[in-house]
Formats: C-alpha cells, structure tokens, sequence
C-alpha cells in the first residue's frame, strides 16, 4: 500500500505569506529582512511557528519534520557576520534539515486580521478602534474601546499570561487601552494623541515607572515573547488550512 501525504510549493506557499502579511508595504528595522530567509528543495509538508529563529527552535523544527518554518524575529539584523560557530550552526541546521525559514517582524506585529496586536486586543474581549504608532505601510500598533474596570483588565491579562506586571497610575476606568506587543517604549510617547492612558505591552525600559506616575498612565508588561507567539500562530493555523497541511507551534519558554 502507497500512503500519499499532502505537499504544497514553497513558492505558492510564500507568495501567500507575502500577500497576506503585506511584506511589500511595511518599513522595518535595517537588517529585518522579512520574507523568506532560507529556501528548501521546493516542498512544504509541514508548517512550524517560533517566535524567534535560534539553534534549538530549528533543531527543534527539524526534528519534528517542519520543512516550512515560520518565525517572528528572523535571522538577520545587523551587519553581515562571518559563518561560523554559533551562525554557522544555526544555518547549517536549517539547511540539512531541508527546513525553509520565513520572517514577518513588523507585518505581523500591524495586521488587522492576524496580527499580535489585533489579537492581543481580541483575547481580551475589546474590539480595535484605531491605530496608532505610524509607519511606512500601515499604524503598528492599535487602540480598542474600553468597557472594563482597570481591575478587570488586569484580571483577564494575569489569566492570560504567567507574568504581568502591572503599573497603575492612570484612571480606574479606562476608556481606551492601547497595545504594542514585544517592546512598547516607542509607544510611551504616543499615548496621549492616540486617546489613552492605559497600554499592553510586553516589556519597557526601568524609566518608564517614573513616566508612569508623572503622566497618569496604566502599563501592564506581559513580556515580549508571550505577547509575540499569536500572528505566527495565526499566520500558521491559516497556511495549513488553505494548502491542506499539518502545523506546530514549537515554545522556547522564554521568560522575557
């Protein structure tokens, strides 16, 4: 008996990933490199999601058949760096495992649909109004309307994540809250136009307690990687329906 397992392109399947995400449109960071990182042998049966590319997330991968892996935070940031040690492994995984490595940072940080941010929002019971931190290709952040107590929302978080810190100083009812997964300093500044004093994030610098308190501002750090693991997951669950393949989300247990 022949078994037949499903197998999709690797070029239909990134295509859909740059259309979906919108990677075309968005500035990024220099080195961000969104797209497709690391090709494989054309084939794609099984999709993974990480939120950040590193040797054991792609040992990982490997091991569990992944030929297509997504991932938030890509290989690429700085400067060239010579192929060896650490870099060298981290490639060289990739490439004898026939595991094919695609990035969206900041596109899928912004996506309404699919993105953290707009996710982040949903898990919580409150619907995006509008956005806010503007950037070439769309706002990356985004504000949702309010109905809650601020003991509420804390309540829903501390249910949702292991860690959440919670820094209070704004008002007890707050009729909007703004989101920014990952790091949320750029989004400190922007507060006041975007009609908010309340904000979840994922981790910001130590100075931002005294600005709390200054401006009257509520900040609940719910670290940077668990506010960052639902578009891959998303992105993923969604690539597997369309293209009829299995999909894995592989957790480092990161802590930050």
């Amino acid at each position: 008996m022949v078994f037949s397992f499903p197998v999709a392109s690797l070029k239909d399947i990134v295509a859909y990933c740059d259309q979906r995400t919108r990677r075309g449109a968005f500035q990024d960071a220099p080195g961000a490199l969104n797209g497709l990182q690391v090709a494989n042998d054309g084939k794609v049966t099984r999709i993974g999601a990480v939120v950040d590319a590193g040797l054991v997330p792609f040992q990982a991968a490997v091991g569990a058949g992944i030929d297509f892996l997504i991932a938030h935070h890509g290989l690429f940031w700085n400067a060239p760096e010579p192929l060896s040690g650490p870099a060298y492994d981290r490639l060289a995984t990739l490439i004898r495992g026939n595991c094919a490595l695609y990035s969206s940072h900041l596109p899928l940080d912004a996506h309404p649909e699919i993105g953290n941010n707009a996710l982040l929002a949903r898990q919580v019971g409150l619907q995006p109004l509008r956005g806010f931190l503007p950037n070439p290709g769309g706002d990356i952040g985004l504000v949702a309307h309010c109905a809650l107590r601020r003991t509420e929302l804390r309540a829903r978080l501390e249910s949702l994540y292991p860690r959440v810190t919670a820094i209070e100083f704004g008002s007890e009812e707050p009729r909007a809250v703004a989101f920014c997964s990952g790091g949320g300093n750029s989004a400190i500044p922007a507060l006041a136009a975007a009609g908010a004093d309340t904000l979840v994030t994922g981790e910001l610098r130590e100075e931002h307690f005294n600005r709390a308190q200054e401006e009257r501002l509520n900040l609940y750090l719910c670290g940077h990687y668990a506010t960052e693991v639902h578009g891959v997951k998303a992105l993923a669950a969604e690539l597997a329906e369309k293209f009829g393949l299995p999909w894995a989300f592989l957790a480092t247990e990161n802590p930050l």
